[in-house]
């Protein structure tokens, strides 16, 4: 019984000193390179709408409720969704606008969990074609910031697919 002991406060032990060495901060970047001008791709990330043209997470309910508000392609611009289990629930706002440049957003989550995080859209120009960098950070309390080590490759994932639907949609 002591060993049994012993080996459950060892794995505690390490759970803590492993999420407190993980952080609350959580940060993700995928880029991709598209073969058209700023101009033209900034044109799918500037509203609301057109993101959702490429935006991976759309793909998870096709019943999903959406209701876009504010003014299209202007701060302020938003939508929610209310979907099922995989799609959960929250609003997607643009918080900033650099024409040519960068979209910056902000998601507020509802369901599964509360949360909320921000996200850039950044747009650099190289020669003919465009360097898109789209990141988010967000913070998870202590002891669910542990499933940030399991993060990465579901964004990994999900921004690839958005990024390789932006860059089709794009390129036409």
């Amino acid at each position: 019984m002591k060993t049994l002991l012993k080996i459950i406060v060892a794995i505690v032990i390490v759970l803590l000193i492993f999420m407190f060495a993980v952080g609350k901060d959580y940060h993700f970047e995928k880029s991709i390179v598209i073969n058209a001008p700023a101009d033209k791709v900034y044109q799918n990330i500037s509203s609301m709408k057109a993101f959702n043209q490429w935006n991976p997470w759309m793909k998870l309910d096709p019943n999903m409720k959406i209701d876009y508000s504010g003014n299209s392609g202007q701060v302020g611009d938003q939508y929610c969704w209310d979907g099922n289990d995989d799609a959960g629930a929250g609003c997607h706002i643009i918080t900033a606008l650099v024409p040519n440049k960068k979209q910056s957003a902000k998601m507020l989550f509802t369901r599964p969990f509360e949360s909320d995080a921000t996200s850039d859209i950044v747009l650099t120009p190289q020669g003919n074609s465009t360097k898109v960098t789209w990141d988010m950070d967000c913070e998870f309390d202590y002891p669910i910031n542990l499933m940030t080590v399991f993060m990465d490759g579901q964004m990994d994932k999900s921004y690839g697919e958005g990024l390789a639907a932006l860059k089709a949609l794009s390129e036409k």
